[in-house]
């Protein structure tokens, strides 16, 4: 069973970073694409960035040159580098690990990112 452990999430202030990290309990992240979720009260959770084993990206639109997602196998952590934080990037993030084996999909507890204006 995967068990995936985020931190890093906060308050901060409009133009403001903070650093997600995930860590996983087991070397997961270079075999199977994974990837940071958002969901904001009363929207639905919605991809925001995504790797793939060959290390190809996806960044949705909003996010693109403010946030940059990297692993570190050797540590079995996922991170979510974020910069330039507006407040409507304010919502709960979650990782998120799919299987390209089996298809599930595992995902962290959650972690609250607050930006103020």
């Amino acid at each position: 069973q995967v068990q995936l452990v985020e931190s890093g999430g906060g308050l901060v202030q409009a133009g403001g970073s903070l650093r997600l990290s995930c860590a996983a309990s087991g070397n997961i992240f270079s075999i199977n694409v994974v990837g940071w979720y958002r969901q904001a009260p009363g929207a639905r959770r919605e991809l925001v960035v995504s790797i793939s084993p060959d290390g190809r990206t996806y960044y949705m639109n909003s996010v693109q040159g403010r946030f940059t997602i990297s692993r570190d196998s050797a540590k079995n952590t996922m991170y979510l580098q974020m910069n330039s934080l507006k407040p409507e990037d304010t919502a709960v993030y979650y990782c998120n690990v799919h299987s390209l084996v089996g298809g599930e999909d595992y995902w962290g507890q959650g972690t609250q990112v607050t930006v103020s204006s």
